[in-house]
């Protein structure tokens, strides 16, 4: 079972991690195993009792999917107007010193071999306004959404659709879409 949560750990973590790595910092399993649940962790402190309220949450965020996790993350993104820019981390050397650290990456970076990218994230940018019944029926059958979450996730479109797609079926879905008059973006 461990095996399992380390999995789904390192998952969540590398996938939410590119989009945004100062939002995520943990992700926290439940657990049936009493030797487990009786280990103190780093986060609980016995001065400080943590709320029913916030104890309930957790509990419900913790039965997600990945799917809805990614859903879940997203929309808190949009609601609390979070960027996907990646804050730079301030190192000692300051404002000068990173442009310095910066030059030599970027000449590292340009004598390797670049390598093909084979995950995607396919985002739906815009839509024909004809073809947009045709699109919300195709995005419903593609997330297993409802009719209704189908059409406000079109209608909120710049949107992400998929993240982590093999290239083969991003191109796929991106062809699917764009023949119903969708533009889709592979990032």
């Amino acid at each position: 079972m461990s095996v399992i949560r380390q999995t789904i750990s390192r998952s969540l973590r590398s996938s939410l991690a590119k989009r945004s790595p100062s939002v995520i910092t943990s992700v926290r399993f439940n657990t049936t195993n009493t030797t487990a649940a009786a280990a103190p962790t780093e986060s609980s402190s016995p001065s400080s009792p943590v709320d029913p309220k916030i104890t309930q949450i957790v509990d419900q965020i913790s039965t997600l999917t990945l799917l809805e996790t990614s859903q879940l993350v997203n929309e808190l993104k949009s609601k609390l107007n979070i960027s996907d820019i990646a804050l730079p981390v301030a190192g000692a050397g300051g404002a000068g010193g990173a442009a310095a650290q910066a030059a030599p990456a970027e000449e590292e970076e340009a004598k390797q071999p670049v390598e093909e990218k084979t995950m995607f994230a396919i985002k739906l940018e815009s839509f024909d306004a004809k073809s947009k019944p045709k699109v919300i029926k195709e995005v419903k059958g593609l997330l297993g959404l409802s009719l209704v979450e189908s059409k406000k996730f079109v209608e909120s479109a710049p949107k992400v659709l998929k993240e982590n797609v093999a290239k083969e079926d991003a191109e796929k879905i991106k062809a699917t879409l764009e023949g119903l008059g969708a533009k889709v973006v592979l990032e």
